[in-house]
């Protein structure tokens, strides 16, 4: 094991056994680094590497602190990484989606608020009935965001929100079929939506299903 992916062990092991919980600021560096048998540069990347996860918040003239270990900011990563994909992965991307999200969908039937459920509705009458192919992307993914944050599962909201990025999504409106698919969409959110004004979990789901089933199935269309 390299010597910097062992001192992030260390760093780890320390968080995972409650020896540092969130918010706690690590101890000074000589200190913490003669504590677990490392050099200081070594501890160094450590806590650089840990920053860009989200793990350690390096606040410069203040010291370096565990972060709240929320799972939206530890899950971050995960868009980041879809971001540089390879093309074929793309329809691994939705599969797994197609997985998740109907779940996702069933439990904000029974846990979204009427001002959630308001704020999708505005969001899909704004879009109007001649949406662009850039605006229906945005409108999307902010309408499907919604929904999984609403399922009152912060881990289930995280990795959906990453799966699959703009440029996928996009490729689905600018195939052969991209008309038929743009008012297909339509028509598919707002039956997600009376499902979820309805609180039927089953329908909710259903719908979420056939939803992203014709998106991939469209995106496997297109060339």
């Amino acid at each position: 094991m390299a010597v910097t992916d062992a001192a992030i062990e260390k760093i780890k092991a320390m968080i995972v056994s409650g020896a540092l919980r969130p918010g706690d600021r690590l101890p000074k560096e000589g200190e913490l680094a003669a504590g677990l048998g490392l050099s200081r540069n070594s501890l160094r990347e450590a806590v650089r590497a840990l920053s860009l996860l989200g793990i350690l918040d390096v606040r410069q003239g203040d010291g370096t602190y565990v972060t709240g270990l929320d799972p939206q900011l530890l899950l971050r990563t995960l868009g980041f990484v879809v971001d540089f994909h390879r093309e074929e992965a793309v329809p691994e991307f939705l599969a797994v989606r197609r997985i998740l999200e109907p779940a996702a969908t069933a439990l904000a039937a029974a846990r979204i608020t009427d001002r959630q459920l308001d704020e999708l509705s505005a969001l899909l009458d704004a879009l109007g009935p001649n949406p662009s192919v850039a605006e229906l992307v945005a409108c999307d993914l902010e309408f499907h965001r919604g929904i999984a944050l609403s399922s009152g599962n912060s881990v289930l909201g995280a990795l959906l929100d990453g799966l699959p990025g703009p440029a996928a999504v996009a490729r689905v409106w600018r195939g052969p079929a991209g008309a038929d698919a743009i008012g297909r969409t339509l028509r598919e959110h707002r039956a997600i939506l009376a499902a979820l004004r309805d609180r039927d979990a089953e329908a909710a789901r259903s719908w979420a299903t056939v939803h992203l089933a014709s998106v991939e199935r469209r995106l496997r269309a297109t060339p």
